[in-house]
């Protein structure tokens, strides 16, 4: 049988006009200029007197759609410059640098405002409302859901306020807020790696910037969610007194360290104080049970209203336990709360979803957060911005461009959504003095792609 090898007669040139490798990537700068963003960042980054070659707002923009892109480093930015047919002239890498170095702080909370306006403007477009958050099985209606949670991102050189990290590695320790409802990055801020992971003054940063991205129709129901670094007493009473703003109602669910007095709490709880827990489907949690410690505990330094709930749930084969888990073979786990209603099994299935911020961490690593481009920490800052802006242009993507016929599209993972969608190539064509992207006709996503476009051209510019 005669066999014909598929690369037979191939050859390879650099010779080609009109394709744009990364095409999808034009719909997300078009998001940034349809949402008002690149309007809002530049008028942020202007300056008396001075009328810059590249618009500052636009650099900073194109930056956010590199990384959300994938791109790693500041030269990556060359990949929208090769598309300059499409985009019109893009920053060069020297030109990124400079802008990047004008970020001063001032212009941060500019920046932070200017964002703040933007997502008012996306989330009263969004078609169906703001996402609920899920818990359970069911949903938590009206309620925003604010996650806060910090990482570790190694440097691989000395780089300012880099420093030995409590894992033993080297680099930063950056502190984050996630929306759960969007899964859009609201705020961060960068610390030295040796920064505490508890640290009050750090969460309410934070928090304080995160509320404010929130548009203030939607403020009205808020629940803080943390680990264990957030059970100290200046973040709870922080907490409790943000619920008491008017109109104003806070939860927090916030993970609580298992001291000796909890360990005595849990050995005075009868064995009928147990409910079985609730998995993440809203079904019994085999092997799981929680109950309340409030009422055997002494609290009377802490926030009024506070509750404390335990559960408890057999090890996994080869779970490290502490002395007092190995005598009766359980793991526990405390978390605090100041929700009065509801179950207690729904409650800290409720708490267990915070887990859900490690897929945020993650998706922010591959965007812009693994990896800091400068040895100088202010641009390093800037650069943290501009994860976020990121992470908010793929979340919008989501809301606003991936629905009727591009749904297809809206559970894709960063990495899923560069390979079905921003990377697709497609062939630039000119007529009639209009300029068309033709994609590929066999690609699996087209018809999503183009339902993607039509759905962001379609957002109505803000006022």
């Amino acid at each position: 049988m005669k066999r014909t090898s598929w690369s037979a007669g191939l050859s390879v040139s650099a010779d080609g006009v009109g394709v744009v490798a990364h095409s999808g990537s034009v719909a997300t700068r078009l998001l940034g200029n349809r949402t008002g963003l690149t309007t809002g960042l530049s008028k942020a980054m202007s300056r008396r007197d001075f009328d810059p070659g590249h618009d500052r707002g636009q650099v900073l923009v194109d930056v956010a759609v590199m990384l959300a892109d994938g791109g790693e480093a500041i030269t990556d930015i060359d990949v929208l410059r090769h598309q300059a047919g499409v985009l019109g002239p893009v920053a060069s890498p020297p030109t990124v640098w400079r802008v990047l170095e004008e970020v001063a702080a001032g212009r941060l909370k500019k920046i932070a405002a200017a964002r703040a306006r933007v997502r008012r403007h996306v989330w009263a477009q969004l078609p169906d409302g703001v996402p609920a958050a899920k818990v359970a099985g069911t949903d938590l209606g009206e309620v925003v859901v604010l996650d806060v949670d910090a990482t570790i991102v190694i440097a691989h050189s000395e780089k300012e306020n880099a420093a030995a990290t409590f894992k033993r590695t080297f680099g930063y320790h950056p502190l984050g807020v996630w929306c759960d409802n969007t899964s859009e990055f609201l705020a961060a801020k960068l610390r030295a790696g040796n920064a505490g992971s508890n640290t009050a003054t750090d969460h309410i940063e934070v928090l304080t910037d995160a509320i404010a991205q929130i548009p203030g129709t939607h403020r009205r129901k808020l629940l803080i969610r943390s680990d264990g670094a957030g059970a100290s007493h200046g973040l709870l009473d922080w907490l409790t007194a943000q619920g008491k703003v008017r109109g104003r109602s806070v939860e927090y669910s916030v993970g609580f360290s298992i001291t000796e007095k909890i360990r005595d709490a849990i050995r005075l709880l009868p064995k009928r104080a147990w409910t079985p827990a609730v998995d993440a489907d809203g079904g019994i949690r085999e092997g799981g049970d929680v109950a309340e410690l409030t009422g055997v505990l002494n609290l009377t330094t802490w926030p009024d209203g506070m509750r404390v709930i335990v559960r408890r749930e057999r090890p996994h084969p080869g779970a490290q336990l502490s002395l007092f888990e190995e005598r009766d073979g359980w793991r526990y786990q405390a978390f605090v709360t100041n929700t009065m209603t509801g179950q207690l099994g729904f409650l800290e299935a409720r708490h267990r979803a915070h887990a859900r911020v490690e897929d945020r961490i993650r998706h922010a690593k591959d965007t812009g957060l693994g990896r800091f481009p400068s040895r100088e920490f202010d641009i390093n800052q800037a650069w943290l911005m501009l994860t976020q802006v990121a992470a908010d242009l793929t979340a919008w993507t989501r809301l606003l461009g991936c629905t009727g016929d591009a749904v297809v599209l809206a559970g894709c993972e960063p990495k899923a959504m560069r390979y079905r969608f921003l990377h697709v190539p497609a062939r630039l064509t000119h007529s009639a003095r209009r300029r068309r992207l033709r994609i590929p006709e066999s690609w699996p996503w087209a018809a999503a792609i183009i339902a993607v476009f039509a759905n962001i051209a379609a957002i109505p510019q803000p006022a």
